[in-house]
């Protein structure tokens, strides 16, 4: 997983991969059949042990807003892991989508739309809840709110510190007001 997530699918050899995980090739080929389902076999784990915390908060008692921030908070937080890479495996698999099997790529697509519907169903409950104005729209919300965490990863894994991902969480939760309000823009 660390090594797909350190340097993307293409540019991951199999004896980089084979190092890691201290099998020789026919052995990593006997348990996993291809690389591409290694791959997949790592996204999956990814979401387990490193993305289900994040996304878990929407589905608690959290007030929708604390859950967001939380959601952008995490991202600002994992750029301070000197122990394992920046930004989030799934948003920065899909960077180059020509590089990936056609398979692997449609799951990511996949899971990034599932991750923006979980986000706009959390959207709606704290509608139906009065957590958000009946003007809100959960979708453009929810939207706006996975561009916001996209963008967060990629400057987490350019380097961005800690610090300045957190001014953009912020920055970004400043919008919160008018999106849950229904607000929109005359221009």
């Amino acid at each position: 997983m660390e090594v797909f997530w350190a340097k993307g699918y293409s540019d991951t050899s199999m004896a980089e991969l084979t190092a890691a995980m201290g099998v020789n090739a026919p052995s990593l080929y006997a348990a996993f059949g291809s690389k591409e389902q290694l791959f997949r076999e790592a996204i999956a784990f990814y979401q387990q042990t490193e993305g289900g915390e994040v996304w878990d908060r929407l589905d608690g008692p959290t007030p929708a807003r604390e859950a967001i921030e939380g959601l952008l908070l995490a991202v600002a937080d994992s750029a301070a892991c000197s122990d394992r890479p920046s930004g989030c495996l799934v948003v920065l698999s899909g960077a180059y989508p020509d590089s990936l099997p056609k398979g692997a790529c449609a799951e990511l697509t996949d899971l990034r739309r599932r991750t923006r519907d979980r986000l706009e169903q959390r959207l709606r409950r704290a509608r139906a809840e009065g957590e958000i104005g009946e003007a809100a729209d959960p979708a453009e919300i929810a939207a706006f709110y996975s561009t916001v965490h996209q963008g967060m990863t990629f400057r987490a894994r350019d380097g961005a510190a800690p610090e300045e991902l957190r001014g953009t969480a912020q920055a970004a939760m400043l919008a919160w007001e008018g999106l849950a309000r229904g607000a929109r823009s005359s221009a």
